[in-house]
Parts: C-alpha cells; sequence; structure tokens
C-alpha cells in the first residue's frame, strides 16, 4: 500500500511539474533547450520534473511510514536528501557546464592545471550529498561509507546512461527491479516519476539531463540501503567497475555490438530513423519528397487517384485496340500537310500516258 501510494504520488506530481515548467520555464525555454544525437532540438525540463515528482514520492513515503514505527521514516527522508542534492548540483551543471571536459579524468585533469570544472564542483557535491543521505539512513560506519557510495555512485553511473531516448529510464527501472529491498518500498518513486515522463524521453522531445538522471541514480542507490551488506558492497562494486569501463569503453558501441541489448535500446523509440541522424531509405537529405512524387502528396502526371491506369490503358497492362502486340503504339495516320505533299508529287512526276 505504501509503494504503491508512494509511486503514484511521484507520478502525479512529476506529470504536472512537467507541465508547469514548460508553460513557465525558469529562465526561458533557450535555458534549458539542447540537441540530442541526431541535431533534434529536445528541452532539459524532462529532468527537474523527474525529480520532484520522485522526491515527492519518498516524502509521501516517509511521512506514510512513520507511523508504522519509530525510525521507518528514514528511508524516504534520506533517498529525498539524495535526489534533491543530486537533481541540484546536476542542473548546475546542466545550465552552466560547457561540456568541454567529460569522465573523472577530463575533471580531475582539469584540477590538476587549476581549473575548476562545473563538473568537478557536482561531483563533489554530489559525494557530499551522498555521505548526508547516508547518515540519515543510518547504520554503523562502514555502512555509511557503504551507502554514500552507492548514492553518489547510482548518481554519476546512471547520468552516464542518459546518451539516447530513454536509454537512462530503461536501466532505471531494471535497476529498481533489481535493486529494490524485499518490499519493493523504496524504489517506487524513482521508478514511479521516470515512467510517467518515459514517453516524452522516447519521443525525442525531452531528456533528463544531468539534473534528472542524477537524481534518479542518488534516490536508487540510497533505495539500495534496505539490502543486505553483502549485496550492497557487490552492487557498488559493480558500480565502480562500469564507471571506470566507461572511461576507456564506450556504452553505445557495446550496446551497438550486442543484439538483445540494442533490441532493448531501440524498444519504444521512433522507427524508420537512422542512428546517426540520417533520413531512412527513399527520403532526401534535404526533406523534399523522392523522385515522381509531388510536394502535396499528389499522384505524379498521368496516374488516377485511386490508382486505376490512365485512359487508353487496360486493367492488364496489354496495349491498346489497334495497337501491337509488342507493345509499340500504332502508327500514327499522316496529317494535312503530309497528305498535301504527297498529292503535289504525284501530280509534278513526268509520266506519259500509255498510247501517247
Amino acid at each position: 500500500m505504501i509503494a504503491a501510494a508512494a509511486g503514484v504520488t511521484a507520478a502525479g506530481v512529476a506529470r504536472l511539474a512537467y507541465s508547469a515548467l514548460n508553460q513557465h520555464p525558469p529562465g526561458g525555454p533557450k535555458a534549458w533547450s539542447r540537441t540530442n544525437h541526431r541535431g533534434e532540438p529536445v528541452t532539459l525540463l524532462e529532468g527537474p520534473a523527474v525529480a520532484a515528482g520522485a522526491i515527492a514520492g519518498a516524502l509521501a513515503q516517509a511521512g506514510l511510514g512513520s507511523g508504522t514505527g519509530s525510525a521507518s521514516w528514514r528511508p524516504g527522508v534520506a533517498m529525498a536528501v539524495g535526489g534533491a542534492g543530486a537533481a541540484a548540483f546536476g542542473a548546475y551543471d546542466d545550465l552552466t557546464g560547457s561540456g568541454d571536459r567529460r569522465g573523472f579524468r577530463g575533471h580531475f585533469g582539469a584540477l590538476r592545471h587549476g581549473e575548476v570544472t562545473t563538473g568537478a564542483v557536482k561531483l563533489g557535491g554530489i559525494g557530499v550529498t551522498g555521505i548526508v543521505s547516508a547518515v540519515l539512513a543510518g547504520g554503523s560506519p562502514v555502512d555509511i561509507v557503504i551507502n554514500a557510495g552507492l548514492v553518489a555512485g547510482g548518481a554519476n553511473l546512471l547520468n552516464l546512461f542518459d546518451l539516447r531516448p530513454g536509454r537512462a529510464i530503461k536501466v532505471a527501472v531494471a535497476s529498481g527491479v533489481l535493486a529494490a529491498p524485499a518490499d519493493a518500498v523504496g524504489t517506487a518513486p524513482p521508478v514511479g516519476a521516470a515512467l510517467t515522463l518515459l514517453p516524452e524521453d522516447l519521443g525525442e522531445r525531452a531528456m533528463l539531463g544531468d539534473c534528472g538522471a542524477n537524481a534518479l541514480g542518488a534516490m536508487l542507490g540510497a533505495a539500495a540501503a534496505g539490502l543486505p551488506r553483502p549485496a550492497r558492497i557487490a552492487l557498488l562494486a559493480g558500480i565502480a567497475g562500469l564507471t571506470a569501463a566507461s572511461e576507456k569503453v564506450s556504452f553505445t558501441q557495446v550496446i551497438e555490438r550486442t543484439p538483445a541489448l540494442r533490441w532493448l535500446d531501440l524498444l519504444g523509440r521512433p522507427t524508420g530513423v537512422r542512428e546517426d541522424g540520417s533520413p531512412p531509405r527513399g527520403v532526401r537529405e534535404d526533406g523534399s519528397p523522392p523522385k515522381g512524387v509531388r510536394e502535396d502528396g499528389s499522384p505524379p502526371k498521368g496516374v488516377r487517384e485511386d490508382g486505376s491506369p490512365p485512359k487508353g490503358v487496360r486493367e492488364d497492362g496489354s496495349p491498346p485496340k489497334g495497337g501491337s502486340g509488342g507493345g509499340a503504339p500504332p502508327r500514327p495516320a499522316p496529317s494535312l500537310a503530309q497528305a498535301g505533299t504527297t498529292v503535289r508529287s504525284v501530280e509534278e512526276t513526268d509520266v506519259t500516258p500509255p498510247g501517247e
């Protein structure tokens, strides 16, 4: 019951927030407008909307759980704090970052040269957020360290998947199912909020951005605090391994080379669109219709609207009456000018009548 209420609250608030943000985007629409991998314009407002919905669901979970036990509010509050901090630092990077430096190597490399990037600020801020969230969740010092790593690591890892429509949300949903505690209460808010706006993401109208992806990843990491310690250690090791691998390997290339992963990645995305952004076969680069098709969609000259053959052509494709079997048209009758020429030629010929 608590899980359902938290998920419904998250979904409803996410949808309302997305509608309100699109009507009155903070800083104007241009501040949130970006171009996706195919060069199509998308908005980053999905991110704050998903974060707001997930946080509201987590707080609802904490409120409903407070009546069942003295410490049952802790997981919901820890999740809400982790999501709020990750969303705030992610939005900061979305709106002010240049994107010139990417990954731990890029940001820490800039720090060695005295340059503090927005990405480095975000990484540090999410790290502190993870610690605060882990302290709120409670547990021994060892558990706090593990849980802080799950919050910060989850936030960073999910953001690495936000490179194609719907990919990060699909990973978040799968992670929520696999890493959820036995009662599945912890993951309902982030999963519910993400699924609500999945159609916007798949339709290439919006994307999570750092704000949304970091928030979802952090909240899923906080939800994993309900797992047994060995499972959390294994999960943290997996997050660290994938993050390290991302510095050397492209996740997109791996997905493209693996049929099952590629099928899942393309599931729900628009059909007839190539990965490199080129138009589908039969469509010109400038968007004009192919040869023989008019701009208004009407059939070319000589073709009727109902698809029947033009006048003088039989249904079975045989030549019209009077035509040759080989398909050659009948010989045309001579014109009047040609006939007059023939008559004059006969009259002017010197022919001596017989008997003269």
